[in-house]
């Protein structure tokens, strides 16, 4: 396998950034995971554009144009031959002397790399069975609006549900409202509408949630950001997930409790799978 890093592309076994790096002493950068489709990223624009909000955000320095990482990206998909696949976007603050000071930082890691799309199949609406994590998220905290190298609470989140055998966790905020999955984004569906949750919840800014959204204002399917507790999806005619890696996931279950099935859900499924394989030019 083909990384690329720092501005060159090398093999996987010789990529290494500096055990001094503050990605790997203190979670001190971001992250983006863009879904490569027939060759091409999906979304890049919305990708890139979370990721600039993010290094204004953090203050990092990003050493390459968009437009470079572009063909970059597209360079590193070519040479390990991967159509179809996850590319996972890396950027580091650097080297600093020792302490959480980044004032000193110099020489900011970037790096891309390419990871088989998950085993399933995708010709067929995914139903996971889902739990409700015990982590909870702050409210109204502004790092949750990118994808910074700090994801503890998402990673103890998901390992809660491999531990119950469910695919995925829900975390709620510190006010007991549901935020987002450990990988994705929740909807939900009352009467004709589709709901989701705001994003000072604690909400990601999704790309794929970025997609629904305006698969709904084309299709005309009515739609609105909603405060709700584990109990509004129970209640619920049907919920799903949204996720770069698996696009539009039903929710079977949560918390061992079924859920029902609402025919938006497939709806929206069959939507984005369009989308994905004829996207709109801003896409």
């Amino acid at each position: 396998m083909i990384v690329f890093l720092n501005g060159k592309f090398v093999p996987e076994g010789r990529a290494a950034v500096s055990v001094l790096d503050r990605g790997f002493l203190y979670g001190d950068g971001l992250f983006e995971a863009l879904l490569i489709k027939q060759g091409r990223p999906f979304g890049w624009a919305q990708h890139m554009e979370r990721l600039a909000d993010g290094i204004a955000f953090l203050k990092l320095t990003l050493p390459y144009a968009p437009r470079q990482l572009h063909r970059f990206a597209l360079e590193l998909v070519k040479r390990n031959r991967m159509a179809d696949c996850i590319l996972r976007l890396s950027l580091s603050r650097g080297v600093t002397a020792r302490g959480y000071s980044p004032k000193s930082a110099v020489n900011p890691a970037i790096v891309m790399t390419l990871h088989p799309l998950p085993v399933a199949d995708m010709k067929r609406l995914l139903r996971w069975r889902v739990i409700t994590s015990t982590f909870r998220l702050p409210v109204n905290d502004p790092l949750t609006r990118f994808k910074t190298a700090n994801k503890l609470p998402q990673v103890l989140a998901r390992a809660e549900a491999d531990s119950a055998g469910a695919q995925e966790a829900i975390l709620l905020n510190t006010a007991g409202y549901v935020a987002e999955g450990s990988t994705s984004n929740v909807f939900w569906v009352e009467k004709n509408a589709l709901c989701t949750t705001p994003l000072p919840s604690g909400a990601l800014p999704g790309v794929s949630r970025r997609a629904i959204l305006e698969l709904c204002v084309k299709t005309n399917i009515p739609w609105r950001e909603k405060k709700a507790r584990p109990a509004a999806l129970h209640q619920s005619l049907g919920a799903f997930l949204t996720m770069t890696s698996m696009g539009v996931v039903e929710i079977q279950s949560l918390d061992n409790r079924p859920l029902r099935c609402s025919p938006l859900v497939k709806e929206l499924w069959g939507a984005y799978q369009a989308m994905l394989l004829n996207p709109p030019r801003h896409w």
